[in-house]
C-alpha cells in the first residue's frame, strides 16, 4: 500500500532523480517551455514551484539556496532577473501542464510544461472584451447643447433638424 508516499520515484535512484529534476528545472527556466512525460512534469512542478517562490525574494541567501538545487549559474540568473519580476504579483501556480497525447514508442503520456506568464497566447486571450449591447433596447440619449454654446436660430429650424435625425 502507498500510505504516506508523497513523491513519485520515477523508477530511479535518489541521486539520479535529484539530478534529473535539477536538469529539467534548468531547461524549463532557460527555455520557458519543455516537452516531457506527464509523470515527470508533475514531479517537476512540485520541485520547481518552491524555487520560483524563493526567487521572489532577491537576496544572496535565496540565490544560494536556489543554486544549491539547480547547480547552473545561468539558470539562477535567468530565474532572478527575468522570471521573478514577471511573476511577482502571482500568489502561486507558476507552471501550466498541457497534455499533448501519447508517445509512439512506449505509449507514455506526453505534455508541455510551461510558465503561465510567458505564454502570450493564453495571457492575451484571457481578457474578454466587454459587451456593449444588451438584450433589451434602451431609449437613445439625446445630446443637448448647453444654452450658452447654442447658436441663435429660429425655433422652426431646430425642430426640423431633430425631426430629420434618423432613429436607430
Amino acid at each position: 500500500m502507498r500510505h504516506g508516499k508523497t513523491i513519485n520515484h520515477l523508477g530511479r535512484q535518489s541521486s539520479h532523480r535529484k539530478s534529473l529534476m535539477a536538469n529539467m528545472a534548468c531547461s524549463l527556466i532557460l527555455h520557458k517551455r519543455i516537452n516531457t512525460t506527464l509523470a515527470k512534469a508533475k514531479a517537476l512542478r512540485t520541485y520547481a514551484e518552491p524555487l520560483i517562490t524563493k526567487a521572489k525574494d532577491d537576496t544572496t541567501h535565496s540565490r544560494r539556496i536556489v543554486f544549491s538545487y539547480l547547480k547552473q549559474k545561468e539558470a539562477v540568473t535567468e530565474l532572478f532577473r527575468t522570471i521573478a519580476p514577471k511573476i511577482m504579483d502571482r500568489p502561486g501556480g507558476y507552471l501550466r501542464i498541457l497534455k499533448t497525447g501519447f508517445r509512439q514508442g512506449d505509449a507514455a503520456e506526453t505534455c508541455f510544461i510551461e510558465f503561465v506568464d510567458f505564454n502570450e497566447v493564453y495571457t492575451t486571450a484571457k481578457t474578454p472584451a466587454k459587451k456593449s449591447t444588451t438584450r433589451r433596447s434602451r431609449a437613445k440619449k439625446s445630446v443637448e447643447v448647453p444654452a450658452a454654446e447654442a447658436p441663435v436660430a429660429e425655433p422652426a429650424t431646430v425642430v426640423e433638424e431633430t425631426a430629420a435625425a434618423p432613429a436607430e
